[in-house]
């Protein structure tokens, strides 16, 4: 089977608005932190329009889905509670989130630390 021509079978937002657990008709089952799909979000704002304009996002341990909406019969657009809401997250970009997890989460953690930045939101000031 061919990624694109991948289908969910679930898509489930967790109780705790942390996450999705989809499920695919190739038997794949992914189990994505509501922090990893903010960080990795397909939307302009973090991956730029090159590689070279990818933004690192600290911040966002916390981070809640507050909404799934459907996109025609090929995504679902996430709404977080920090009010990001510009990614479209296709059947396939869900499959390669799930299946390039370790690599990736491990990019960001090591990009995190490369500049100084940290999974923790920062102080608000005088709070």
């Amino acid at each position: 089977m061919q990624i694109e021509d991948i289908w969910p079978t679930e898509i489930r937002l967790k109780k705790d608005r942390r996450g999705l657990v989809v499920a695919f008709d190739t038997g794949e089952t992914f189990d994505l932190s509501s922090e990893y799909l903010r960080v990795m979000s397909p939307s302009a704002e973090v991956q730029g329009h090159s590689p070279d304009e990818r933004k690192t996002v600290p911040g966002k341990i916390n981070v809640e889905i507050m909404k799934l909406e459907p996109v025609g019969n090929y995504a679902i657009k996430i709404d977080f509670d920090d009010m990001h809401d510009t990614g479209i997250y296709s059947w396939q970009t869900l499959a390669e989130l799930g299946r390039q997890h370790d690599a990736l989460w491990a990019r960001y953690l090591s990009e995190l630390q490369q500049q100084g930045m940290s999974r923790e939101p920062a102080p608000v000031p005088g709070a």
